[in-house]
């Protein structure tokens, strides 16, 4: 199926591409989060109207990522779970957790933003994680876990 890019979609294209993607992507994920448009000629000549706008919009996006990720980058987090007195977790960290902590500390980051590369985090100590504002803005934030013991 061929789709309109809306924005900018990690390893498919930027804003305004006309792409080939299958058929099951289009319907279940980039329509339904209004990431992508069926390419029709009515659909690509209502685009190309509106192209301004939306490029206008995507350059905001970015620029108040950029802004919260200089704010987030470099940020220490502290979580406590309890520990074992080996400094094994009875549980783990996840986003989610992650995402919480964020939060309440007034950076609002959505738990599909975190990226945790090997999975949840399972012992004590200071964790670099990545945090994903944007498609470009990407952050380093260090999760110190600290362990309460039972």
């Amino acid at each position: 199926m061929q789709v309109i890019l809306l924005e900018k979609v990690v390893n498919l294209g930027n804003l305004g591409e006309v792409v080939r993607v299958k058929d099951g992507f289009a319907r279940n994920f980039l329509i339904p989060q209004r990431k992508a448009r069926r390419a029709t000629t009515a659909a690509v000549a209502e685009f190309e109207a509106k192209r301004a706008d939306l490029e206008k919009a995507a350059a905001e996006r970015l620029a108040a990522s950029q802004a919260q990720g200089e704010k987030l980058s470099g940020l220490t987090v502290q979580i406590s779970q309890k520990a074992g007195v080996d400094g094994r977790l009875f549980g783990s960290v996840t986003n989610f957790d992650i995402a919480e902590a964020l939060s309440k500390q007034g950076f609002p980051v959505e738990k599909a933003q975190v990226r945790l590369p090997q999975g949840p985090l399972k012992t004590v100590g200071d964790h670099p994680i990545a945090v994903a504002l944007h498609t470009d803005v990407v952050v380093e934030v260090t999760i110190s876990v600290l362990g309460e013991h039972a």
